[in-house]
């Protein structure tokens, strides 16, 4: 994981918003992919963001990749050979960085989108 994010010069990348997201949510609970899939449709409905699952997972393979996140492979309550892909942090020393890095990027929006809303409205 590198030291510093570098800014992509405009508003963040959908799939580091994803990343942050799971983050924050693993932190808080065990969680498989299609909870997180859910959790993020219910947390966004209301400001019209879904993200696809394609997205989500593509976002938890990445943070597996750079070991921020741990998966584990568990059996799945009153099933006999369903296993279910539990997600957890794995260096909470990266994951922490990543979200530091992250609101310094998110601040950095915010600013655009201010600027973009009082000069044009």
């Amino acid at each position: 994981m590198k030291k510093e994010r570098n800014s992509t010069g405009f508003l963040l990348k959908q799939k580091a918003f994803l990343k942050l997201y799971m983050i924050t949510m693993t932190e808080q609970n065990r969680l498989y992919g299609e909870k997180l899939f859910e959790l993020m449709t219910h947390e966004f409905k209301d400001v019209g963001y879904k993200p696809t699952r394609s997205e989500i997972y593509r976002a938890l393979y990445d943070l597996t990749k750079d070991n921020i996140l741990k998966r584990e492979k568990v059996k799945k309550e009153g099933a006999k050979l369903q296993e279910l892909a539990l997600y957890k942090i794995s260096d909470m020393k990266a994951a922490s960085l990543y979200k530091i890095q992250l609101k310094a990027e998110l601040d950095r929006c915010q600013l655009i989108i201010k600027k973009a809303l009082r000069d044009n409205f």
